[in-house]
């Protein structure tokens, strides 16, 4: 009987550290019991065949792992950047065919693309490498496929939270080694629902949103000659603002303000979190939010007028929560999905209110995962 394999990566929830990664800063993710899975087996060929319900299959040729400009913003560039970073780390590859099945749903905020690219690192690391690489070191690989192989400047916490699993604290300052604190929280049994509430808006045709960012954030940057604004103290951003901004938009300036506060309000959630200090955590993911609406700018497309789902969506969270809990943009922002922390006494009504509201199925109640990518057969 042929052999096979089965390997799953799970999906992930940004608890807090909006658009900080990508500038070395702090982030507190979880992965979450949403997985993208996959049936392997080995074809004696050099191609790798990718089947997914609902898609055309994908053929990548292990011949040929440059990157193709026309495979931008496509899983077969996730797909061939992955084999590449094997490659050069001296890695034997072989072929095979996979049937890759996800509840990770793409544009959920849930990060359906770096669960495949988890999910792809784990099947080679498996197959062909012996297990030599980290669970960290698969999470770059990833990070690295949806730079330069996908297009997409994304940081490196959806791939960490998905790769590594459970509820973590993680400082990118030494993004080749960062610090990672697996953080033992029970939300459950505080009595607290994670719900992820899907908008409705379709993240299609928004790279251009995302990328502004980091790229605006560059802008700020470049003005004191460093990299990321890790590297310059906030006391030295603030005391240049009225020349910098004679060089960058207000709005790259209010972006930099948001995250030079949220990587503060990471390290005291972090804590309020160890201390199980609820209140003081509910209290800060509500100032997440708000950062991100007000500085950070990541609610709605630029110039959108009649389509702000993602702003609606956070109306009726607070409309509903009445006070209790909190709620707060989630992911990339722009579309997508919003995240609220529910009292269980109140998640019928809430659950009911959003959906009569936005649709039956938006509103997703999930547990976090401790595990992250690994092989289940």
């Amino acid at each position: 009987m042929e052999k096979h394999y089965v390997f799953s990566a799970p999906g992930r929830t940004e608890i807090s550290g909006n658009h900080t990664d990508h500038q070395c800063g702090c982030v507190l993710a979880a992965a979450v019991n949403l997985e993208t899975v996959a049936d392997v087996r080995l074809n004696g060929t050099n191609n790798i065949w990718v089947q997914s319900e609902g898609y055309p299959t994908i053929k990548v040729n292990l011949d040929d792992l440059s990157v193709h400009e026309e495979e931008k913003n496509t899983t077969a560039a996730l797909i061939r950047g992955v084999a590449s970073s094997f490659v050069q780390r001296g890695a034997k590859l072989e072929g095979f065919d996979a049937v890759v099945n996800s509840t990770v749903l793409p544009g959920s905020g849930l990060s359906s693309s770096a669960a495949f690219e988890v999910l792809f690192g784990t099947i080679l690391n498996e197959l062909f490498f012996d297990k030599k690489l980290t669970a960290v070191e698969i999470a770059q690989i990833g990070q690295y496929a949806e730079n330069v192989y996908f297009g997409k400047p994304c940081g490196l916490m959806d791939q960490m939270a998905s790769s590594v699993g459970g509820l973590v604290y993680i400082d990118f300052e030494n993004p080749e080694q960062p610090v990672i604190e697996k953080i033992n929280f029970d939300l459950a049994k505080a009595g607290y629902a994670l719900c992820i509430i899907d908008s409705g808006a379709d993240h299609a045709d928004l790279t251009d949103e995302y990328a502004a960012i980091p790229y605006e954030l560059k802008e700020v940057c470049d003005f004191f000659g460093k990299e990321v604004l890790r590297q310059i103290p906030e006391e030295d951003f603030l005391a240049a603002l009225p020349n910098l901004r004679n060089h960058v938009s207000d709005r790259a300036i209010l972006r930099a303000i948001h995250v030079y506060q949220e990587n503060k309000r990471v390290k005291v959630q972090t804590a309020a979190l160890r201390n199980e200090d609820l209140y003081a955590f509910f209290h800060l993911v509500r100032q997440s939010g708000h950062s991100s609406w007000m500085y950070l700018q990541n609610i709605y497309p630029s110039g959108s007028i009649r389509k702000q789902e993602v702003a609606l969506a956070l109306a009726l969270c607070d409309t509903l929560l009445q006070g209790k809990g909190a709620y707060r943009v989630h992911g990339g922002g722009f579309a997508g999905t919003v995240q609220a922390f529910v009292p269980f006494d109140l998640l019928p009504k809430f659950k009911e209110g959003i959906e009569n509201v936005l649709g039956e199925g938006k509103c997703h109640v999930l547990n976090i995962r401790n595990d992250g990518g690994i092989r289940i057969q």
